[in-house]
């Protein structure tokens, strides 16, 4: 019975494996660089990079359950050799951005929406956890406070649903180690709704310093993202953005109701991450 964990560099990844160690759980640790993860010796690890499938079949074998990331690019490969290595259950960490009624033309939402539409369409029992923004989207603040002093704003008055990473890897370990929790889609949020003000606000008392932010038009905001991420994409963060700007975003239970504890509020994320604020 053994759990493969797709992306386990990253911070749910690296966090639903050391849960699901620390329960007994027989877990294999899958990344595109496997050398550079940091692991308890017990731990099995494998190359497996979503993009590649010459590497699924090793990561797949001999594993009945599966975290996966919303990789679209290659996701019938991997459907198919999980199908044939004998997977029970999947387990993809989507996003709610597929909620939204335009999400197949929406490039940040499309590949979850093709990951998710994919697993529906596979014979094998798919659970969907559906996370709203996370709360270390804030740590791209430091370094714009690093650059420049100040953090540029195209739409301040932007309501989001902060979820603290830690909670989505709990609600993955419920579902994955709970089998009645399976074959559902859970949309995750945070407890509160928080303009990017009020999070600024609260990583300034947090952190001891204050966080100085500029209003600026979303032409000036997109100019400088040229070199971080393509057109499109900045595109679509701004129309997101301006649509949630003033509207506070809609809150689930779905985390307490799967880990059986409120959600973190952003003050403890905060606190936890407050001298990456102070450097």
């Amino acid at each position: 019975m053994t759990i493969l964990i797709t992306g386990s560099r990253g911070k749910v990844g690296s966090t639903l494996l050391t849960l699901l160690h620390e329960a007994g759980a027989a877990v294999r640790a899958a990344s595109g660089s496997p050398e550079k993860l940091s692991l308890p010796t017990d731990v099995d690890t494998v190359k497996c990079a979503l993009d590649d499938p010459a590497t699924f079949p090793a990561a797949l074998d001999s594993v009945t359950s599966v975290f996966l990331y919303a990789e679209a690019s290659q996701i019938d490969a991997f459907l198919d050799e999980a199908g044939a290595a004998g997977v029970e259950h999947i387990v993809l960490l989507s996003s709610s951005s597929v909620l939204d009624p335009d999400a197949a033309g929406n490039p940040i939402a499309a590949s979850h929406l093709a990951a998710e539409q994919a697993l529906a369409a596979s014979p094998i029992e798919t659970t969907v956890l559906q996370p709203g923004a996370f709360a270390s989207n804030a740590l791209q603040w430091p370094w714009a406070l690093k650059s420049t002093g100040a953090i540029d704003l195209p739409y301040p008055g932007s309501y989001g649903d902060p979820i603290h990473e830690r909670d989505i890897a709990e609600a993955a370990l419920a579902v994955l180690t709970r089998p009645p929790l399976r074959g559902a889609t859970y949309h995750l949020t945070g407890p509160e709704s928080l303009t990017f003000t009020q999070q600024i606000a609260i990583i300034e008392r947090a952190s001891g310093r204050p966080i100085p932010f500029n209003t600026v038009t979303r032409g000036a905001w997109k100019e400088s993202m040229t070199e971080y991420m393509p057109s499109a994409f900045a595109d679509a963060l701004l129309d997101y953005w301006a649509s949630t700007d003033g509207a506070p975003a809609p809150l689930t239970r779905s985390v307490e109701e799967l880990t059986g504890h409120p959600a973190r509020a952003f003050v403890e994320w905060a606190k936890e991450n407050a001298d990456a604020f102070r450097a």
